[in-house]
């Protein structure tokens, strides 16, 4: 696998000031985007979640037309890579917690796609002893504050899993440590495709916000419901979604065996043509 390629603030060096305040407290956000066949997926989502992060952080937000431009071009230097795009606030003026009139810093590395030749094959997903701080003013954001995540991926039992899905401090399902989740069910014969609201913690990822957009469009049933461990074992399809891999569907959950259902398929089949041939928007 080759070496990732950093550009900070347009140098290519990749240093960074050891004063910036994204190192010191995590002030900052960040986006994964895909990128497949020379172009990034959702790049216009990606771009709005940023500017709508740092509008909630008074961060400064790069001029959106030139970022875009620097993402497409390194996009297009190779045929697949994930492009993370890194903002902080810069190099702190003063010593502290309070804003000095940073001017902002802007990273964006361009990753190797992963090794492997094809998606992986359906998750093994485990439930993370790991919870999440309920934060109302930082949930859906995808911040840089991310040690919960951590923490919850190296838990002792990680190695057993794709994934581990994390409860609000409260009890209630978010989200994986690097995903979203979909539960399908049935009440009364009607299938229910549900996914945990992002209201006190989580992130609220482009994918997520993908699948609900075409399921509308498709005329298929979906709501943001505040879901608990309860729900999770009621559920006869459990499917993941990020960026990467788009729909993940879940074969095993905490040890109990799960067929990827029709309902996840016909997700997967809606995603598919966006994911092979990335749209923008």
């Amino acid at each position: 696998m080759s070496a990732p390629v950093v550009w900070v603030e347009g140098r290519a060096d990749g240093t960074l000031s050891a004063l910036d305040r994204g190192v010191h407290y995590g002030e900052g956000l960040f986006e994964t985007i895909a990128c497949v066949a020379h172009r990034p997926r959702f790049l216009a989502l990606h771009l709005e979640r940023l500017a709508l992060g740092c509008r909630r952080l008074a961060l400064p937000m790069p001029e959106v037309a030139g970022l875009r431009a620097r993402i497409e071009q390194s996009a297009a230097q190779v045929p697949r890579a994930l492009i993370k795009v890194l903002l902080t606030r810069g190099p702190g003026r003063a010593r502290g917690y309070r804003w000095g009139g940073e001017s902002g810093n802007c990273v964006i590395i361009r990753y190797p796609w992963p090794d492997e030749q094809a998606a992986p094959g359906p998750a093994r997903v485990r439930i993370a002893v790991t919870r999440l701080g309920e934060n109302p003013a930082l949930a859906g954001m995808k911040h840089c504050n991310r040690l919960e995540q951590v923490l919850a991926a190296n838990e002792a039992d990680g190695a057993e899993a794709d994934e581990a899905l994390m409860l609000s401090s409260a009890g209630q399902l978010i989200c994986g440590t690097m995903t979203n989740v979909f539960l399908v069910d049935s009440v009364n014969g009607a299938t229910r495709l549900r996914t945990p609201e992002i209201r006190t913690c989580g992130v609220a990822g482009v994918m997520r916000r993908v699948v609900l957009r075409e399921a509308a469009r498709a005329g298929i049933a979906v709501r943001e419901s505040a879901l608990t461990l309860e729900d999770l074992a009621a559920a006869e399809e459990v499917f993941l979604t990020n960026a990467r891999l788009g729909v993940w569907p879940v074969r095993a959950l905490a040890g109990r065996a799960l067929a990827p259902g029709p309902l996840t398929a016909r997700i997967g089949a809606l995603l598919r043509p966006l994911l092979e041939a990335p749209a923008d928007g």
